[in-house]
């Protein structure tokens, strides 16, 4: 008979520590859309994970590719180096991208794509004789990892009050969530365009243009409870940061890769960013492996202002575009193209919509916001307890319904994967319905 797990000794991220261990929730295996539980029950994952198994769990090709490659290489070094896949993988990773983003660095996570396309900016400025611009400027509930960069120009309260001061010359903007106007939205809100003048009329009438590096934003803020940016909302903001020679970054750590029915928001919007930060779905979620995606003409300032021989960006991390995570992105793009999953997922956004839309009115159901196959549902919070009601859902959810879900605060998040089939979208709403009307 097995020992009793010991739970005792690994500190678990974001996560309420005891309360989890007080009664282990337990996943032992992935198949397709299904985790299976300790307990031998089926949960629904509808979540990707965590917004990132986009083709679904152990998929077989992306399976075998990690298992050939491990047996044949497990690690080369790409300081001085190089191996065949990393470059393999930075082409196939520029042929699904917008026009003119062409140059990959990679990296391991989000949190590290993150503070690397923050580095760059400000070093291109730097190196092309604008050593002023070292101004970062974020928004209001951003989420852009867990990095000292990450969290200054992020603007979830939590992730940062602990920290004390991270760095210096950072703002933000407002977020654009107007539930007032905007509630129950299907697709973009009508209202709330005007939110992406404040970048001109605020930030910058407080701070020199001149001194300003970058604005990082998520096209879809996820983390923090699915926002989604009004009505030509992104598009403002392209034109202030052309208006000032300011770097627009996008951080599609969670809408890449099919999420919004299209390789990645910036083709959804209409909007190419200077640079997009990727990882999660870049190699579904099976190896770590992060991204971020820079214009060629700032990739080329690198190469220009250096000497012959000399090392141009002086940043890297030891497992950039390691083997293992390459041959995985390599077999999740054909996957992702074989399988036709981003025009899968347009397909099936307005069946998601309208299955999400059902929970109006339902009890404590405050707000329903969508876009593509992604969902937040605000809930009322209890009085003095908030967040205590959407983490009740998500308890019931996995105990009684065999359904997963996420919560921040209030607000239930949904970001199934991509395979997701119709029967699946009901049970999932289904069962948060039945969980509401309880």
């Amino acid at each position: 008979m097995a020992s009793p797990l010991n739970t005792d000794h690994f500190w678990m991220p974001f996560t309420a520590n005891r309360q989890f261990k007080s009664k282990p929730r337990m996943l032992v295996s992935a198949q397709g859309m299904y985790y299976t539980s300790d307990d031998g029950r089926q949960i629904l994952d509808g979540t990707a994970g965590l917004w990132c198994s986009n083709a679904g769990h152990c998929h077989p090709k992306i399976v075998q590719a990690i298992q050939q490659q491990a047996a044949s290489m497990d690690f080369a070094p790409v300081f001085q180096m190089g191996h065949p896949k990393a470059f393999e993988s930075a082409s196939a990773l520029v042929a699904i991208a917008p026009e003119g983003l062409n140059r990959v660095f990679f990296c391991n996570d989000g949190s590290e794509g993150v503070d690397t396309a923050l580095k760059i900016a400000l070093a291109y400025h730097r190196i092309r004789g604008d050593a002023l611009r070292t101004r970062l400027i974020g928004r209001e509930r951003g989420y852009h990892g867990v990095g000292f960069g990450g969290i200054a120009v992020g603007g979830i309260a939590g992730n940062r009050k602990h920290f004390g001061p991270t760095l210096a010359g950072v703002d933000h903007l407002r977020h654009p969530l107007d539930i007032g106007r905007n509630a129950f939205s299907r697709g973009l809100p009508e209202h709330g365009a005007e939110l992406a003048d404040e970048f001109e009329q605020r930030i910058l009438a407080l701070h020199d243009p001149a001194t300003i590096a970058a604005l990082i934003v998520e096209p879809l803020q996820g983390s923090t409870g699915v926002i989604v940016p009004p009505k030509g909302y992104l598009q403002k903001l392209r034109m202030i940061c052309d208006k000032y020679g300011i770097l627009l970054i996008f951080d599609e750590v969670i809408t890449g890769f099919g999420r919004l029915g299209s390789a990645f928001a910036a083709d959804y919007f209409g909007v190419v960013p200077d640079m997009i930060i990727c990882a999660k779905g870049l190699t579904n979620a099976s190896v770590p492996m992060g991204a971020v995606i820079v214009r060629q003409a700032i990739h080329d300032a690198f190469m220009s202002a250096a000497p012959e021989n000399a090392i141009e960006f002086f940043h890297g991390y030891t497992y950039s575009a390691h083997p293992l995570a390459a041959a995985a992105m390599l077999a999740t793009m054909e996957v992702y193209r074989e399988e036709q999953l981003f025009a899968r997922a347009a397909e099936l956004a307005p069946y998601f919509e309208d299955a999400a839309h059902s929970l109006r009115g339902l009890p404590y159901v405050k707000d329903i916001r969508n876009l593509g196959l992604v969902c937040g549902i605000e809930l009322e919070s209890q009085p003095g307890k908030p967040g205590v009601r959407a983490f009740d859902v998500f308890l019931k959810a996995f105990w009684d319904k065999g359904v997963l879900i996420r919560t921040t605060g209030d607000i239930i998040a949904l970001s199934p994967p991509l395979i997701i089939d119709k029967a699946q979208i009901d049970q999932l709403f289904t069962s948060l319905a039945e969980i509401l009307q309880s």
